[in-house]
């Protein structure tokens, strides 16, 4: 296969792309207002809740799910913007060259508008993960201050070698 074909198979390729990233970036926009939602539940009702229910188990696993469901939209969030500013980039930079001004404008404006929604899923996701790190932290601490302790894990026994 030639360079040119390659090249226009992969210029293909990254055109199809373009409306999945812009769904995913809206589904990430929306997830992050969800979990804005869910947080302000979180704070002033669930670990009030949890803070008085003596089962530090329960609190770390609720925890470690809430903060990386923050983290992960903090990490995507950005990345498809990225993605989203990239790829109509290319085809917009290509008009530009045909003097095509008013498709550049469209890629142009397509590109910062994924930007600007990849960032705010980022800053949302995360402000909720540090705000939830803190908050589970301090829900543990007076769960231990309590006298409520993790149970330890169990471990698997360890075969024992004939004397």
């Amino acid at each position: 296969m030639s360079i040119e074909i390659l090249s226009q198979l992969t210029h293909e390729f990254v055109s199809w792309l373009l409306a999945p990233v812009l769904f995913l970036l809206m589904v990430a926009v929306a997830t992050a207002i969800w979990e804005v939602g869910v947080s302000i539940s979180e704070r002033f009702w669930l670990l009030p809740r949890l803070s008085r229910s003596g089962r530090p188990e329960q609190v770390t696993e609720l925890g470690r799910r809430r903060i990386e469901r923050a983290d992960l939209l903090a990490r995507v969030g950005p990345m498809l913007g990225l993605m989203g500013t990239l790829i109509p980039l290319g085809p917009g930079l290509a008009a530009l060259g045909q003097g095509e001004l008013e498709a550049l404008a469209e890629a142009v404006t397509v590109a910062f508008d994924t930007t600007v929604m990849g960032l705010l899923t980022g800053v949302v996701g995360f402000i909720l993960a540090r705000l939830r790190r803190r908050w589970y932290d301090n829900v543990l601490g007076a769960l231990e201050a309590s006298g409520a302790a993790l149970e330890p894990v169990p471990t698997p026994a360890m075969p024992q070698e004939p004397a």
